[in-house]
């Protein structure tokens, strides 16, 4: 982060300094949550978790080489004493960034925000130093220390936002005010919360609200509920998708034989070709989302189509490919789901395999719970399940409980008999199962909430190979 001194930080969180014998040193580093990433010259923030208090890890941190602790009460180090840590790490980055000028680029959306933060902060690296959400670190604590790890060379900072109900949006914008906002999509995640998409839809479209009138919000095309969001903003529009009147659009989508998106890439400035490393169609979304914002700052087509086609996948377990030295694929997207991109994903594999079947190969859809889907949640996994069958994929395996069991019916109910679906009640008997039956040529997807843990499963089919495996 920007040098401040422990005075300064006091007076930007409104706290009191504890045990600090010298109120002019200055924090260099980073500001961090986990004593374990302390490094010389931080501020390490200390939250009471659930299982942990940070609090007791005050002394440690110090020795560790933090400067001082942002804390809720004295802890025998030096500390900044603050009512509320969530809050004084709140201001301290709106602080920080107020004083960069950097221009910030906020995105939110039901689906597909950590892939499309990725390509974005992918094409800005090239154009200028840029920092961006690591992983999903988007709430009220994770959005701050991205924040603060920007510097004075930093030109762009990429945030991904995201919301549990009304007013998160707005107040996560309200702690690092953008010039650019991005909405994605408006689809089921979380439905269960908000009550309706119409509800979510609310919740995602605070963040045009909050733009400047020389700031641009930055809109889906091909999505109603997100291009109706025009009207809710005073900044210039900009509509990205494969719509006609589309600022920023594709044209010419198509995949490849191993299931990678390319298309034409136009922009107000001309038009290029695009084929993504990524897997799966759905990714022509994100990729123009990310196209729109370059553009905006200022990056040529032929700029923004090279980094593109160059740009691959910085978070763990999202669409993972890996290929063994058996030939067996394994695509490890276990770290959240939802109907929509649960789908995609089904799409996705599908896609790959046809390659495949040809010489034998089969698809393997190993799926697991969706999460927070209230009163639409049977119907969401009955749908996913008749969708496999749809797609021809070769074997479902459903894990978990009930919701599995959903998974497995909708697929049995759509005409998947026999030993095309099964229903196993956890991780480990989904890998013993697979490890019996996988052949050269198979493509495994494995998908689920992030509190099912399947990606132990795609973990496990990678551990028990022999030699190296290539990511691809």
């Amino acid at each position: 982060m920007i040098a401040l001194s422990l005075a300064e930080i006091a007076g930007i969180v409104g706290g009191q300094p504890h045990d600090v014998p010298d109120p002019s040193v200055t924090v260099t580093g980073p500001v961090v949550i986990d004593s374990r990433e302390v490094r010389q010259g931080s501020l390490f923030a200390a939250f009471a978790g659930e299982r942990v208090d940070g609090h007791d890890y005050a002394e440690r941190a110090v020795e560790a080489g933090a400067v001082a602790v942002l804390a809720a009460r004295p802890v025998g180090v030096p500390a900044i004493v603050v009512d509320d840590v969530v809050a004084a790490l709140g201001a301290l980055a709106r602080a920080a960034v107020e004083r960069l000028g950097t221009t910030v680029v906020a995105l939110t959306g039901s689906a597909g925000k950590t892939s499309t933060k990725d390509l974005i902060a992918q094409i800005l690296e090239r154009k200028a130093p840029t920092v961006w959400t690591p992983g999903s670190l988007n709430n009220e604590i994770g959005l701050p220390l991205t924040a603060l790890r920007a510097t004075a060379e930093t030109r762009h900072l990429v945030l991904e936002m995201g919301a549990r109900g009304i007013g998160h949006i707005e107040y996560l914008a309200g702690l690092t005010p953008p010039r650019i906002g991005l909405v994605l999509n408006v689809g089921s995640a979380h439905i269960g919360e908000f009550g309706s998409r119409e509800a979510i839809a609310q919740a995602k479209g605070e963040l045009v609200e909050v733009l400047p009138e020389d700031g641009a919000a930055v809109l889906n095309a091909d999505d109603p509920l997100v291009r109706a969001m025009a009207s809710r903003t005073k900044a210039r529009v900009i509509l990205f998708g494969e719509a006609p009147d589309a600022d920023v659009r594709g044209e010419n989508v198509r995949l490849t034989d191993d299931g990678r998106p390319a298309f034409a890439l136009h922009t107000p400035t001309g038009c290029s070709d695009v084929t993504l490393r990524l897997y799966g169609e759905h990714h022509v979304s994100n990729a123009l989302a990310a196209a729109a914002v370059a553009h905006e700052l200022g990056m040529s087509v032929t700029e923004i189509a090279d980094a593109l086609s160059g740009a691959g996948t910085l978070s763990r377990w999202r669409m993972e490919v890996t290929e063994r030295p058996d030939g067996v694929t394994v695509v490890n997207d276990a770290y959240n789901a939802n109907p929509e991109s649960m789908k995609a994903a089904l799409r996705a594999l599908a896609a790959m395999g046809k390659a495949r079947q040809a010489a034998g190969g089969r698809t393997w859809a190993v799926l697991g719970q969706m999460a927070e889907l209230g009163d639409a949640s049977l119907a969401e996994h009955d749908a996913v399940g008749r969708l496999a069958v749809r797609l021809n994929v070769s074997k479902l395996v459903a894990v978990g409980g009930k919701e599995a069991s959903w998974l497995q019916l909708g697929a049995y109910n759509e005409g998947s008999w026999g030993e095309e679906s099964v229903h196993v009640s956890d991780a480990q008997a989904a890998v013993d199962l697979l490890r019996s039956e996988l052949r050269p040529g198979d493509v495994v997807l494995v998908k689920a909430s992030r509190s099912v843990g399947l990606e132990k499963v795609a973990l496990a089919l990678l551990e028990t190979t022999e030699g190296e495996v290539a990511v691809r």
